[in-house]
């Protein structure tokens, strides 16, 4: 049975973000991060998301983009339901609410040809 608080280290290059267990953990250019998976706007599965230029994770829904160090909603989102495009008013009520209920935060480290979740 595979442990649920690690990953080949080979499955995550630079990059990459991947399911590990109930945390979606990522490759930003060598430095490992673990948040927890669902997006605070619409719950999306943010293991499916990708990390942009900036380093940031971003929602594969509708791109609400989420620093990976503090867990915090950085910008988005930009859309809702299905709909993908500018919500003004709604999208700053979102950030608001994602300022308390951030993303959980979880160090992961690489250990020999693992990265680990402590």
């Amino acid at each position: 049975m595979p442990d649920p608080d690690r990953i080949p280290a080979a499955d995550l290059p630079p990059g990459a973000v991947r399911r590990v267990g109930k945390w979606a953990v990522g490759n930003r250019d060598g430095e490992y991060f673990a948040v927890s998976r669902r997006c605070r706007h619409q719950l999306a599965d943010m293991s499916k998301g990708s990390i942009d230029r900036n380093g940031c994770l971003v929602c594969p829904w509708h791109g609400a983009r989420y620093d990976v160090r503090t867990g915090e909603m950085v910008e988005g989102p930009r859309g809702i339901l299905g709909y993908h495009g500018p919500t003004p008013g709604y999208t700053q009520f979102v950030r608001a609410y994602a300022r308390r209920l951030r993303l959980r935060v979880r160090r992961a480290v690489r250990r020999g040809d693992d990265v680990v979740l402590e």
